[in-house]
């Protein structure tokens, strides 16, 4: 079914973008109840799906996120890098009959029938928080960088191209049509769900366990939101680059694994990724490293390639 979000003036004005650890916790989770899943997710799911075997509210979460997701499960994050904590206070706050309303619409009861917030929040809350400590916060860093990175990406996108070009680049189930934001296919008379973004705006969200698909909250208690596939998530599996030992001490580890990195062009963006370190760290660390003399950077177009020189070829104990 196509959802179909609807702007005003004021919604468009207020596009903006958010990373989500709680989002990332509960697909995480639905990836390893085998309920979704891309093969690129695979060799993670092969190590962290013995992890969740000990959760004690592993029925509770089965419940909740082995099907269809309540939308109370991703609470709009309110800023653009919210910690897990503040989300799960979100979660927490749920109104009661939204949640009785969405918790009935997956267990399939009643909405009178559903039991009140307090008796299920609380637990669902701690068990993601656990969930999270185990299978996210270990690669947090990592994941967190491809994340900004593929916010800059898209910023870029918007300053160049306006807001119907930073929407239209998302994701190809994404489209606008007569000016409205048209999610997972053509409208048709009879297959359309409309949610209204009224004047508290859309927030988009790039996610590393929902790739490949677009996902749109249908339920949206103010803010709209969309979250698609970061780009960039590839080298979230690749091995950590190995860091010479007898360099680190003198130059930093950071930007020894830098140069080690370095052994063929790369951007900013995909050298955060590989380090789990933001772009801006990355940028401030090869000033360094170009001042030194150890990495150059050539432009093409808004393009910039680094890559180490001559001297930082024998200084690492390779001929370029």
């Amino acid at each position: 079914m196509a959802v179909e979000i609807r702007f005003t003036a004021a919604s468009v004005a207020r596009v903006r973008f958010a990373v989500s650890p709680l989002g990332e916790t509960v697909l995480a989770v639905r990836i390893l109840l085998g309920t979704a899943g891309h093969a690129v997710h695979q060799p993670w799911v092969r190590a962290a799906r013995p992890l969740l075997a000990g959760e004690r509210e592993l029925p509770l979460l089965r419940a909740l996120i082995g099907g269809p997701l309540p939308s109370f499960l991703f609470p709009v994050p309110p800023e653009r890098l919210p910690s897990v904590t503040a989300e799960l206070d979100l979660l927490r706050a749920t109104e009661e009959a939204f949640f009785r309303r969405e918790y009935g619409a997956v267990v399939g009861v009643p909405a009178e029938e559903a039991p009140g917030p307090a008796a299920v929040l609380p637990r669902l809350a701690e068990a993601l928080l656990r969930c999270h400590d185990l299978l996210i916060a270990p690669q947090w860093g990592r994941m967190r960088a491809v994340l900004e990175s593929d916010i800059g990406r898209r910023a870029l996108t918007l300053v160049d191209g306006g807001v119907h070009a930073l929407l239209a680049g998302l994701h190809r189930d994404v489209a606008w049509d007569e000016g409205q934001l048209v999610v997972h296919g053509r409208r048709t008379p009879h297959s359309v769900h409309t949610v209204d973004a009224g004047g508290h705006g859309l927030v988009l969200l790039p996610s590393v366990f929902n790739w490949p698909n677009v996902g749109v909250d249908k339920s949206p208690v103010a803010a709209a939101s969309i979250r698609y596939p970061a780009e960039g998530v590839g080298l979230l599996r690749e091995p950590s680059t190995e860091v010479p030992a007898g360099l680190a001490p003198v130059l930093g580890r950071t930007r020894t694994a830098l140069l080690a990195a370095l052994a063929e062009p790369l951007t900013t963006a995909a050298l955060a990724g590989r380090l789990g370190i933001t772009p801006s760290a990355v940028s401030q660390h090869l000033g360094a490293l170009r001042g030194a003399g150890l990495v150059s950077t050539r432009r093409t177009g808004r393009t910039a390639l680094h890559q180490r020189t001559e001297r930082a070829n024998h200084l690492l104990g390779e001929s370029g």
